[in-house]
């Protein structure tokens, strides 16, 4: 197949969970087709994209001149954008000379299929084209707004939550139903989708992890010792870990005051770090070269997420090096995990503590999920095996389309 991948925000480095599992599969499909990869993002120093050229036949990169989120340059942008039809993180992306390259681009070159990499790059894809458009979806976008609306409680945070939850809404049955196929990460978001989209438009495709890169290894466990990976500049990500520090944590240290929670993830806020510094039981890594050395190094991973969409491939890394995880409902949610066997689930603070706490408590517990989870992900969900799930998928496309 010849392939257009469209990816707004960039792909290198894959630093965060919707990277990361494009980077994979993206790496697999093109060992075995031809693969055009354009992608728009905010420019910045150091710029790696050009590297990609290694992997794939063509690489086109868009470096856009985007304030910073946060700031009066991002606060500007925003109110500029604020009346538009498109949500804001769809319309700060897909600019004109965006869309003006990539209907050139399609203008000069034939494509079995197109993918728009998320919502977000949707607005720069030409529906109208005639070549068949799958969208991938790596989260119901709508509801991580919904759930930021439910969680604020800063009343401005709150109107602007709803404000884009709205938006977003709108926009994605929109693009949805444009799409000539979608694949969503999970069955919780496919059955989101299918309130509005024939189910036979819509495949799910699992989550994986690099099982080779993400081993089990023969690092000693720190005693008590919890850690949590992601962006930390994802606002999910910060939300579960004021929950944690500020309803679980207390619980946990209540009865072993020696627990450590280390948070590893790029771009700490000023909030976080001051969180890190009232508490000192918490530590800050910021961004790490390896995150595995953090995972092995500790006895229990948690992911106390209340927002988020999709599925979270911190879990699956964690479960491919051996680690018993925590989490509640909304972090395993879409992930085909078992709980009790696979990792523990816990949804209000006292469970999560108690979970926690009998894990720590528990080395050979610790091993038992350990080794059910690592072979769970070893068996069904390297990114191999995920890969040529999603290659079929657009096959299946191609051919109805009678491209292929």
């Amino acid at each position: 197949m010849k392939i257009l991948w469209v990816k707004a925000g960039g792909l290198v480095p894959p630093d965060t969970g919707g990277k990361i599992r494009s980077y994979n599969i993206l790496r697999q499909l093109a060992k075995h087709h031809q693969v055009t990869f354009f992608s728009f993002y905010a420019a910045h120093e150091n710029d790696i994209h050009g590297e990609l050229s290694q992997i794939f036949q063509r690489v086109i990169q868009i470096p856009l001149n985007l304030p910073p989120a946060k700031g009066a340059g991002g606060f500007l942008d925003y109110t500029a954008h604020l009346f538009s039809r498109e949500p804001y993180n769809l319309a700060k992306y897909c600019r004109p000379e965006v869309r003006n390259k990539m209907r050139t681009l399609l203008q000069k070159e034939t494509y079995d299929v197109v993918l728009c990499d998320f919502l977000v790059a949707a607005g720069a894809i030409p529906w109208d084209f005639p070549c068949p458009k799958v969208l991938f979806t790596h989260n119901v976008e709508s509801v991580i707004w919904q759930r930021h609306y439910e969680v604020s409680r800063n009343p401005l945070w709150k109107a602007l939550s709803w404000h884009e939850w709205k938006r977003m809404a709108a926009a994605e049955r929109r693009y949805l139903q444009k799409a000539d196929h979608v694949i969503a990460v999970s069955e919780n978001d496919r059955d989101a989708f299918v309130k509005f989209l024939d189910p036979q438009k819509v495949t799910v495709t699992q989550t994986g992890a690099d099982t080779e890169f993400f081993q089990p290894g023969g690092e000693q466990e720190m005693p008590n010792s919890l850690v949590f990976t992601g962006s930390m500049d994802w606002l999910p990500n910060e939300d579960g870990i004021f929950y944690f520090a500020d309803e679980i944590f207390p619980l946990i240290l209540a009865r072993v005051p020696d627990a450590s929670l280390r948070v590893v993830g790029r771009n700490p806020s000023r909030r976080l770090q001051a969180l890190a510094s009232r508490i000192p039981n918490i530590q800050l890594t910021g961004w790490v070269e390896d995150v595995r050395l953090y995972l092995a190094q500790c006895a229990v991973c948690i992911v106390p997420l209340r927002i988020g969409g999709g599925t979270r491939i911190k879990i699956f890394e964690a479960m491919s090096m051996g680690k018993a995880v925590v989490s509640t409902s909304i972090g395993a949610e879409g992930l085909p995990v078992k709980n009790g066997e696979h990792l523990l689930v816990a949804d209000d603070p006292a469970s999560f503590a108690e979970n926690t706490l009998r894990l720590l408590g528990n080395a050979a517990q610790r091993a038992r999920i350990g080794k059910a989870a690592r072979r769970l992900v070893e068996e069904k969900y390297s990114w191999a095996t995920v890969s040529k799930g999603f290659a079929l998928t657009l096959e299946k496309v191609v051919r109805r389309s009678g491209q292929g």
